[in-house]
């Protein structure tokens, strides 16, 4: 047979393909969720239902609670309805609806609103959810217990002599015996008929969730307040580790550097190298505290966390740390500055030694501070031989980094080549401006 004599290979036909579809529209894994999800709906109703059983039944017909009028039970369901809906403006009904609507509803989970309903709109609407919840998932509950019971007998009809002489057979008058061959397709159809008006119903949830159980504009604005708080945390452990990891890794270059030209020389100052690698050794190890409790910070995920940063008590070894070429110059009493204010300052001088050793190379870098009144000063300069330094126009990190923690704490920082030097001058006050962070 050649190519062209070969007949095509049928890959489906249209209706296989549509029962296919119809067939996981009704007994899919999707609409099993759903179906259970209603179900937990009707479970959740019993309490308001039995409540109107009790306020109906002696209206109605003066019965028992579990009388067989359906006049009663459907009573009793109309009555439970506004009920529900009144337990539903509780806070606490949101978190708990978008649980269960989250893991069985089939609707992407980041179309849900997060945390207690707050406001009246979320609140109604909240309400709206619960009721149709409980409203839907009670009828197709009660159709689930009664109606496949009932749908198999009639199916069995053909099959069964005494089924056919009983209520169901002369019920549906199917208890002649050609007759009852019509309760096998009807039991059936009944069976299909509470699938599909299921899977109609968990379709009719799953479509209103997103509208009833989704963000509030309020709930937007929170969770938009939350991010940004994330954010600014993060980003200040970001500067955190800048500053300490930035400066360790320029401070150990550099008495690494000048240790091995020391070494290189002809008569190499032994006591020189000595000093330069106990200060790689405290800088190192300092550092090392600090990355261990910043990364311990983002493991843990704590937004109100604190870094356990160092405050100017640290200032001799972080200037032991930048090498022998630093003059600091110290005025005023810095024990008694606020926590805050240390630990900002320290950081300033950290990114300015940082910064003035890089480009200082063999020249002499000045450090001041000094606490007048209510306000600490720091200055560092250094000279700029050769070619000074370009200033980016957004500052660099580390120098936009200082501005942030002098402009945080109400103070001003900026830096610049004057008179050829480099030059970084910060103003920080120490009072309550200054103290609360």
């Amino acid at each position: 047979m050649t190519r062209r004599d070969a007949a095509p290979v049928a890959t489906g036909s249209p209706a296989g393909s549509a029962g296919h579809r119809l067939g996981r529209a009704l007994f899919g894994q999707r609409a099993r969720r759903r179906w259970l999800h209603l179900i937990l709906g009707g479970a959740l109703f019993m309490p308001y239902w039995l409540v109107g059983t009790l306020v109906m039944g002696p209206l109605m017909d003066g019965g028992s609670m579990f009388g067989s009028s359906l006049a009663v039970q459907f009573g009793a369901y109309g009555a439970g309805l506004p009920l529900a809906a009144l337990t539903a403006l509780f806070p606490l009904t949101r978190p708990m609806s978008v649980a269960a609507a989250r893991a069985l509803c089939g609707v992407a989970p980041g179309r849900f609103a997060e945390g207690p309903a707050r406001g009246r709109d979320a609140r109604a609407r909240t309400a709206g959810w619960f009721t149709l919840h409980l409203g839907a998932g009670a009828l197709v509950s009660g159709a689930s217990l009664a109606l496949p019971p009932f749908a198999l007998a009639v199916a069995a009809l053909p099959f069964s002599a005494g089924l056919r002489e009983s209520e169901v057979g002369r019920f549906w008058h199917l208890d002649g015996p050609w007759l009852a061959w019509a309760g096998l397709p009807l039991g059936i159809l009944m069976l299909l008929g509470l699938a599909g008006a299921a899977a109609a119903a968990g379709s009719l949830l799953a479509s209103a969730a997103p509208r009833l159980l989704g963000p509030s504009p309020a709930d937007r604005l929170a969770a938009a307040e939350r991010r940004a708080a994330d954010l600014a945390v993060r980003n200040r452990l970001a500067r955190e580790l800048h500053d300490s990891v930035g400066h360790a890794l320029s401070a150990v270059t550099l008495q690494a550097g000048a240790a091995r030209r020391v070494l290189d020389g002809g008569t190499p100052d032994l006591g020189f190298v000595r000093e330069a690698l106990t200060a790689i050794e405290e800088t190192t190890r300092r550092s090392v505290g600090e990355l261990d409790s910043v990364l311990g910070l983002l493991r843990s995920g704590e937004d109100d966390g604190e870094l356990a940063a160092p405050g100017l008590d640290a200032l001799a070894a972080l200037v032991r740390g930048a090498g022998p070429r630093v003059a600091l110059t110290v005025r005023g009493d810095l024990a008694g500055l606020p926590e805050a204010v240390s630990r900002e300052a320290y950081r300033i001088v950290q990114e300015g030694l940082t910064n003035a050793v890089r480009y200082a190379r063999d020249e002499t870098v000045t450090a001041r501070i000094a606490l007048s009144g209510d306000e600490l000063e720091i200055t560092m300069e250094n000279p700029l031989p050769g070619t000074a330094p370009v200033a980016r126009p957004d500052g660099g990190r580390g120098l936009r980094g200082v501005a942030e923690r002098a402009r945080l704490l109400g103070g001003t920082a900026e830096a610049g080549p004057v008179d050829g030097r480099w030059r970084l001058a910060a103003r920080l006050p120490v009072g309550p401006a200054g103290g609360a962070r």
